[in-house]
């Protein structure tokens, strides 16, 4: 026995030097991800500026027009003006809750990022579900804008790469065709908001925009933000945005979100929270983004520049920046 047992001993730890000899080699095979870009050594693609005309072809597929955000993506709204949506006794306008939107990205590495939120009448969002699966798009998000609202609606976030955007942009008509989307509205002549903008944008310490009967103001956030590889254009993904709808006598209906990293997520709910801003839903928008963003919807109706106050501090609270013009 005495004989034996050395050698079973010896036997044991010349098994446990191979397999661990073997472990580094085994676990790179594992763990490795054969999927473009996904290798975090190699340098991340960049955005190539585009205008206009880079997207024409996109835009006849889409059957609408977009517009050029800061020269670098190329932006389509499909606002829901079909819809009749109450929230909290609010009549939600397009411009202020109602806005599905998809995004275009040329790359340096020669493919396109098509990135967007779609809004679905939960009637049909399992249809919506199985047209985005069969066209080859990503849902990197499911969950809801606004609090009580009739009729009940969900947005969904999505995202997919390319070389053919003109394919991309048909698979992409196709899966809007299924949320029941509307042609474009006819055109509207320009009208002021009964709101004192520049008394929220002095608020908020940022230059917004009235379009669409609606005042919006918008940050980005300040790191470079990595996905699948790609770097993400300013803004693309990863902004504050706050929409003040017009009520009478200076008040609004306030829809928004946040766009935080972790350590941020904790104080600006509290601090929204002390400011009487309801919270809709906390999540993220995408899934393999670095840093990690997390988003929070938001709403809240009262004095349009007092809930710009409100919003300030919290914003105060995170690594963003005034958007720059488009």
């Amino acid at each position: 026995m005495s004989t034996q047992q050395p050698l079973e001993t010896g036997i044991r730890r010349r098994n446990l030097l191979a397999m661990a000899a073997l472990t580094p080699a085994s676990a790179k095979l594992a763990f490795h991800d054969p999927r473009p870009g996904s290798d975090r050594t190699s340098r991340p693609a960049t955005p190539v500026p585009s205008n206009p005309k880079t997207w024409s072809k996109v835009a006849d597929t889409l059957g609408r027009s977009g517009n050029m955000i800061r020269g670098l993506y190329y932006h389509t709204p499909f606002p829901r003006w079909d819809l009749h949506v109450i929230s909290r006794g609010v009549t939600v306008t397009p411009g202020l809750a109602l806005g599905s939107h998809v995004s275009f990205v040329r790359y340096s590495d020669g493919s396109t990022l098509v990135m967007g939120d779609l809004i679905i009448t939960e009637c049909r969002l399992q249809k919506l579900n199985d047209a985005l699966h069969q066209h080859g798009f990503t849902q990197t998000a499911i969950h809801k804008h606004l609090l009580a609202h009739d009729p009940p609606l969900w947005w969904t976030h999505i995202h997919q790469h390319g070389h053919d955007p003109v394919h991309l942009a048909r698979s992409l008509r196709t899966v809007v065709a299924a949320t029941g989307t509307p042609p474009p509205p006819p055109p509207a002549r320009p009208r002021p908001v009964d709101l004192d903008t520049k008394g929220i944008d002095a608020a908020l310490g940022v230059p917004g925009a009235t379009a669409n009967g609606v005042h919006a103001c918008t940050f980005i956030r300040r790191e470079t933000v990595v996905d699948h590889g790609r770097t993400l254009p300013p803004g693309l993904g990863a902004t504050t945005a706050f929409t003040f709808q017009p009520m009478g006598g200076g008040r609004a209906a306030l829809s928004g979100d946040f766009a935080m990293v972790a350590g941020e997520v904790h104080d600006v709910l509290a601090t929204l929270r002390r400011g009487s801003i309801d919270l809709v839903e906390l999540h993220n928008h995408g899934l393999t983004e670095e840093p990690r963003l997390f988003f929070v919807h938001l709403w809240a109706v009262g004095d349009a520049v007092a809930l710009a106050r409100r919003l300030r501090r919290a914003v105060s609270l995170t690594n963003v920046a005034p958007a720059p013009p488009s």
